[in-house]
């Protein structure tokens, strides 16, 4: 197929480059003119063939709620939009409803995989109708990884998003149930071998997984996790998820808990969430704070935001 992408950072560039190696033709947009095929939105409009289709990979909120409006004035009637981003739900519902009226049509994507994409595919969840998702599934083909799972099309517009709000909600817990564990362990002293211990439930346990591999790697490099801050920013998904808890009375403790824990450590340089901290920095590349630099905020960044 032919894709327009617009935003090339750590991952609509690797999700390009997927695509690409995949056979596909990628037009890409970015404001840095270094990696951008375009110099303009209109310029990528032009360059591709009706009936087009558009991937949006920029930051959620008002750069992509601008970026889809403008797609809006400028795409025609038979063309179709993609959201790949961190958008929330309700976002989806209503730029739906608004490109449905002008003839366009709108697939919400949630991804999963982060800076692994690239080699290891993404996990994909969509929302919108049969008619948009069927005509982008050899894009959705390449980009998932091989084999039977990894693409869902979970519903109508917002659906995508909402499966992956609650997915990273459900990582949220994961993440704080491995930190409190490492700082029980860590505190307990009877324990002379911590990193050893993780390492060994790679195989043969119930907890075994991609995050636990992935903290195995973290500390690998740094046993004690002394060069990270015990501090962790929230994506805006878990408090998402928190919230559509609320509206629907759905007892949510564990997730719940696990945001309010990650406010609790912008106050204190926590144990456990050097872990979280440094899982989010292995699976997604995402800043992490130089616990040397804990007296100056933002100090000694390791990684740039996602």
């Amino acid at each position: 197929m032919e894709l327009g992408i617009i935003g090339l950072g750590k991952m609509g560039g690797n999700m390009a480059e997927r695509l690409r190696r995949g056979g596909h033709t990628v037009v890409g947009y970015d404001r840095n003119p270094d990696v951008s095929d375009v110099a303009s939105l209109e310029e990528l409009v032009e360059r591709l063939t009706p009936p087009r289709a558009v991937w949006v990979m920029v930051p959620a909120g008002e750069p992509t709620r601008d970026t889809i409006h403008r797609l809006g004035e400028l795409l025609q009637p038979g063309d179709v939009v993609v959201d790949g981003g961190n958008s929330h739900y309700v976002d989806d519902q209503r730029h739906g409803a608004e490109l449905a009226a002008k003839g366009i049509g709108f697939v919400d994507c949630g991804v999963s995989g982060g800076v692994w994409g690239l080699e290891n595919g993404y996990a994909l969840m969509v929302g919108g109708e049969d008619e948009h998702v069927k005509r982008l599934m050899p894009i959705f083909e390449t980009l998932k990884p091989e084999g039977e799972y990894g693409f869902v099309h979970a519903g109508r517009n917002g659906a995508g998003h909402f499966v992956k709000m609650v997915h990273n909600g459900i990582e949220y817990a994961m993440m704080q149930a491995f930190g409190e564990g490492y700082e029980l362990i860590e505190a307990s002293g009877l324990v002379d071998n911590v990193a050893e211990t993780f390492r060994s439930w790679q195989e043969g346990t119930v907890i075994r997984s991609w995050l636990l591999d992935l903290m195995n790697r973290a500390l690998a490099d740094d046993p004690h996790l002394e060069e990270i801050r015990g501090y962790a920013e929230d994506s805006g998904e878990g408090r998402w998820t928190v919230q559509a808890a609320v509206d629907h009375a759905v007892p949510l403790p564990a997730i719940t808990a696990s945001l309010y824990a990650r406010f609790a450590s912008r106050q204190d340089d926590s144990p456990a969430m050097k872990v979280v901290a440094a899982l989010r920095n292995q699976f997604g590349g995402h800043a992490v704070e130089s616990a040397k630099g804990a007296d100056s905020p933002g100090a000694d960044v390791a990684a740039p935001p996602a």
